[in-house]
This record gives C-alpha cells, structure tokens and sequence, in this order.
C-alpha cells in the first residue's frame, strides 16, 4: 500500500508526527497523508498522494508544507517508488476547526 511507504518515509524524514488521519490529540504540528486517486496503465502503478501539513501558525504550517517537499524530492531512494513529482502545493487552512494547514499533491510512480 503506497500510502503506508509515504507514511513510514516521511516519519523517518520529519521529526512531526505522520498519520493517515487527523489524530484525537492536542498536537499542534503534524501531516496528514491521503491517497486522492491512483492509476493502472499497462501495470505501470501510480498514485496521487496529498500530504496535509498542520501547524499552530500559518508561517509553522507553511514551513513545515517546505519540509515536506524536500523530503519527497528523494523518495525515489525507495525501491518502491520510481517517481515523485510535486503537482501543486498551497494553503488550505481548515476554516471549519479553525486549524492552519498547507496541502502539497504529489504524483508518484511505484511498484
């Protein structure tokens, strides 16, 4: 499952915590991961992956949006992954909770 490869990559990479959904505690900096559509051409697999990054201010949100790009920039050092490209980033503060985040969308190809 490519979500759980970007999971225990990026917690190797980020000194955050990484989840697949918002966690029930009071942690003010953390990401998100969630697989937002996949494809299956002639068995080459890919996968669009959005990484949510949460923080207590939009600037810590923001930061933490660069960290992550950066580190994905070398997930391709994975044997199950064969290409990273970043598709978008930008704010998207939860106005509902309240919460600052950024989204940064990747295209992955993997095995």
């Amino acid at each position: 499952m490519i979500e759980k490869v970007v999971l225990d990559y990026l917690e190797s990479k980020l000194q955050v915590g990484c989840y697949m959904e918002v966690p029930n505690s009071n942690e003010p900096t953390f990401i998100v991961i969630e697989k937002v559509g996949s494809t299956d051409e002639d068995g080459i697999w890919g996968a669009t992956i959005a990484v949510q990054s949460y923080a207590s201010t939009l600037y810590r949100a923001a930061s933490l949006n660069e960290q992550v790009k950066e580190a994905m920039q070398d997930i391709t050092t994975l044997d199950e992954v064969s290409n990273c490209e970043l598709n978008s980033d930008y704010n998207f503060t939860d106005t509902q909770s309240k919460q600052y985040r950024y989204q940064a969308v990747f295209n992955l190809i993997h095995y």
